[in-house]
């Protein structure tokens, strides 16, 4: 087989001795440090001379930060795959994305019996892997939510859990001679990994032919899998047979391995070190430079090759093979896939989700969606209620790795901030500088979707929403043009963007004037409400009348047969003195019987610290609708809790804005409903039923806020906009994306 067009790497193979157990350790740090790309250690479970090559791996792993790190190869006798795949998934974690896995079906009998293991004939050990490796990958296709069930001949599952992912999609390569495991190789594994010592002139390329007739076979390319060997020598001055020479003898007689073999990674067998810095200095590279002048000559084809099962799983109308080179891409088939499909309530199943990591990325991005005849959604964090920023076979825009945080001026308390951040983050960058912005109650939020549609935050009666404090975005507009839009410099569309920027275009960063903000009151209060509606009049009443440095936010859920209706407060007092904080919060304790509290004194930072690394595996259709109401009127109160008392509702929210909101005209920003004193959102898990209850509600209500909405009816743009408002975004939308290019949202057409 002609060259398959990988990518040279080089590794090491170390010796697991443990007669000196940091020498392995110090010959892997020396690995990294020479450039070699892999550093491997052989696995003899069975061998007290040798440390346990798992846990030798893990110490070096952590001793270490750019290399990857790979057993040479694993003894899955002795190692259950279900919990080796676990254990290799964590240190992939722990790691970040560097451990490999070469894995091997046994051989030492005598030994793995004498260990506990079951002695397998050759044959039975061939067929013990295959079943392994579908263990193996069973455990990290974490995007199957049934538990793993398994019923082999040497491996039974009754339900195994999956997870966790791996950090990156960890190749399985197997160490295989003979035929069986050729076989096997090139149906199910991701690289051959032999030692040339064990092999006869003329082996390598036999291999190759049974493991490709495999490949093809199974339906696979025979270039997904990379074809590794283990090589030694020693440097000479003169020639004394193969690999035993000076390194030009080394260059010119594995060269051939790589052009005619198609071999693309040599590892180095040995603890030499000076042999390890020689081949890495003189053979490594001329060898490298030599496969790269051949290449280009031959004009072979280059670079990784998707895998079969990834091209089965490529949705329709998508041109694949015209992705942008250099964006982070996601398809259906790959192992990242279950990270990114998802939000946090919507379940999605995107064609393609890309990760541009710049402004220039996600013009490229963008320039490829428009072309592609496929629903296009744009997505910072995830987050978001309405759950728009996935789809179902179309593609996504992830500013997910666009998350820096940036301090422009400590004068003016200027900060610049990517769309991908999270709030959590935010917030915590901006502590040290004894600073604040207020931004929703929950810190897993990406800045990109709150920042555009409004920012009900735990400090907004205070200090007014998050766009409130937005002074310059810079987009990404449909035609690919890269604007900055403020006061003074494109201010139509600065306008549009604080309200309804999800129609205008992709924000890439946000400047942002932020408030001094120290310590805050922050309580949490369970009370007994029985007598809903009066609890809800009330609570209403007490926060009207409070100082704008009290922010207050209420959640109920559905009511329970037999059981008292509860009512949770969140509550932020922006003051560090504990008697201004009680006083701001004894009217509310006087509402109902308490029944749970607790109030500390703490920094807004660690009041939003409240989400979790996770990603998000939302599922279904997030039902979910908003209303502004003036006020919380003794109408408005019983007919809330009718609808509690229905069971259609399974999440009911009251965010009190008012305060400093209000002070801004509502002809500011397209924003308008700043009269608003609070924010009503309810979710149910039946869109019929939620309707029902929902339009008896909706004559109080004086506008929506989009984030908290997924009612596609006719009409909620008249809710969400007046009039006035709704024709000069009209007018803008013509301008600035006439082609209707972002309109996975509340789409002003």
């Amino acid at each position: 087989m002609p060259d398959y067009g990988l990518p040279l790497h080089f590794g090491t193979f170390i010796t697991p001795s443990n007669r000196d157990p940091q020498a392995p350790v110090a010959l892997a740090q020396l690995s990294e440090t020479l450039g070699y790309d892999l550093v491997t250690f052989q696995d003899h479970p069975y061998q007290p001379a040798f440390l346990d090559t798992w846990t030798l791996m893990s110490w070096v792993a952590a001793r270490t930060e750019r290399i990857h790190i790979a057993p040479n190869v694993l003894n899955l006798p002795l190692r259950p795959p279900a919990v080796t795949a676990r254990a290799a998934a964590s240190l992939d974690l722990l790691s970040g994305g560097r451990i490999d896995l070469g894995l091997g079906a046994g051989g030492f009998w005598d030994a793995i019996e004498a260990m506990g293991g079951r002695r397998l004939t050759p044959g039975q050990g061939v067929d013990a892997l295959a079943e392994a490796i579908d263990v193996m990958r069973g455990i990290w296709a974490v995007g199957d939510r049934a538990p793993l069930r398994v019923d082999g001949d040497y491996y039974s599952l009754a339900g195994a859990k999956r997870g966790p992912l791996p950090a990156h999609d960890i190749p399985i390569w197997v160490g295989a001679y003979k035929l069986r495991m050729l076989r096997l190789t090139g149906r199910a594994a991701d690289g051959w990994l032999p030692s040339l010592g064990y092999m006869q002139p003329g082996d390598f390329a036999k291999g190759n032919a049974v493991i490709d007739e495999a490949a093809r076979a199974a339906g696979r390319d025979p270039r997904e899998i990379r074809r590794l060997v283990n090589v030694g020598g020693q440097f000479a001055t003169a020639s004394g047979g193969f690999l035993v020479g000076p390194s030009a003898q080394w260059v010119d007689e594995l060269l051939p391995y790589a052009l005619d073999d198609g071999a693309a990674t040599f590892i180095l067998s040995g603890d030499d070190p000076a042999t390890m810095q020689r081949f890495a200095e003189e053979v490594a590279p001329a060898l490298r430079s030599a496969v790269e002048r051949e290449r280009a000559s031959a004009g072979t084809t280059t670079g990784a090759v998707k895998r079969a099962a990834v091209i089965a799983l490529r949705r329709d109308g998508i041109d694949y093979d015209a992705v942008p080179a250099g964006i982070a891409a996601v398809e259906p088939g790959d192992l990242a896939y279950a990270n990114v499909r998802s939000t946090y309530m919507r379940g999605g199943a995107p064609g393609l989700v890309l990760r541009p990591a710049d402004t220039g990325e996600v013009v490229r991005a963008l320039a490829f969606a428009r072309a592609q005849p496929v629903p296009l959604g744009v997505r910072s964090g995830g987050h978001g209620v309405s759950g728009r920023s996935t789809n179902d076979g179309g593609i996504v825009i992830d500013l997910g790795l666009m998350n820096t945080i940036e301090v422009l001026d400590v004068a003016t308390r200027r900060v610049r901030i990517q769309p991908g951040a999270r709030w959590m983050d935010v917030a915590a960058a901006l502590q040290p500088h004894g600073w604040g912005l207020s931004s929703g109650d929950y810190g897993g939020v990406g800045v990109g979707g709150l920042a555009t549609a409004g920012g009900i935050g735990l400090l907004v009666r205070e200090h007014g929403l998050t766009i409130d404090h937005l002074r310059a975005v810079e987009m990404v507009l449909a035609d690919g043009s890269v604007v900055t839009a403020s006061e003074t410099e494109n201010a139509d569309l600065f306008w549009a963007v604080r309200g309804a920027g999800a129609n205008f275009g992709i924000v890439t960063s946000f400047e942002f004037e932020v408030d001094d903000v120290g310590e805050v009151g922050f309580a949490q209060l369970a009370f007994d409400a029985s007598d809903t509606a009066g609890f809800l009049e009330g609570w209403g009443a007490v926060v009207e009348a409070a100082p704008r440095d009290l922010t207050s936010f209420l959640i109920m859920g559905a009511v329970r047969a037999g059981e008292p209706a509860v009512a949770q407060l969140m509550s932020v007092v922006d003051s560090d003195d504990p008697d201004t904080v009680l006083d701001r919060l004894q009217p509310l304790a006087d509402l109902a019987p308490l029944v749970q509290q607790s109030v500390r004194i703490m920094p807004y930072a660690a009041v939003i610290a409240n989400a979790s690394d996770a990603p998000h595996a939302g599922h279904g259709e997030p039902q979910s609708r908003s209303g502004l109401l003036e006020h919380i009127t003794p109408e408005f109160a019983a007919a809330a809790a009718t609808m509690l008392e229905s069971g259609d509702v399974h999440f009911f929210q009251i965010r009190s804005v008012g305060g400093a909101v209000a002070d801004v005209a509502p002809d500011a920003t397209a924003y308008s409903h700043r009269s608003a004193g609070f924010s009503v959102v309810a979710l149910g898990s039946n869109a019929e039923r939620l309707n029902r209850v929902w339009d008896e509600l909706y004559h109080h209500f004086g506008g929506l806020y989009l984030s908290f909405d997924t009612d596609v009816r006719d009409g909620r743009l008249d809710d969400a906009f007046p009039a006035a408002t709704l024709e000069r975004l009209r007018v803008l939308k013509r301008r600035y994306d006439p082609a209707n290019t972002f309109r996975d949202n509340f789409n002003i057409t």
